[in-house]
């Protein structure tokens, strides 16, 4: 599969999960879906980045690292913003599971994703 196809399916899939996890975070229950979108958005986004670099750059280490940078940079950009109900931020709780979601991504685009293959005429 195509690198940043790769990471734009599984940034969703798994920024789908990342922001299914708010669910242990009581407060924020009533925001569930929302959260849920924008962490899905959140992933697809970091996946295309991700995609990208993994295209350009062919190195599993420096991968894992772009894509870990790329979570923890995108998670702190919504952690930042104050809870619309609360008024507190969630740091920690927005970004370790982010930055984990694109520290999985950049591994899977560099070991799994298949580079385009040169049209036959």
């Amino acid at each position: 599969m195509n690198k940043i196809l790769l990471g734009l399916i599984l940034g969703a899939v798994l920024g789908a999960i990342d922001g299914a996890s708010a669910w242990f975070t009581p407060e924020v229950r009533p925001e569930m879906m929302t959260i849920i979108l924008g962490s899905m958005f959140k992933g697809l986004v970091g996946g295309i980045l991700i995609g990208l670099f993994a295209r350009k750059v062919k190195s599993v280490p420096f991968g894992i690292l772009f894509g870990l940078f790329i979570g923890a940079l995108l998670a702190f950009a919504i952690a930042a913003m104050p809870d619309a109900i609360t008024g507190k931020h969630y740091y920690k709780e927005i970004m370790i599971p982010g930055s984990i979601v694109g520290l999985i991504v950049g591994f899977a685009t560099q070991k799994y994703g298949s580079l385009p293959q040169p049209k036959q005429v």
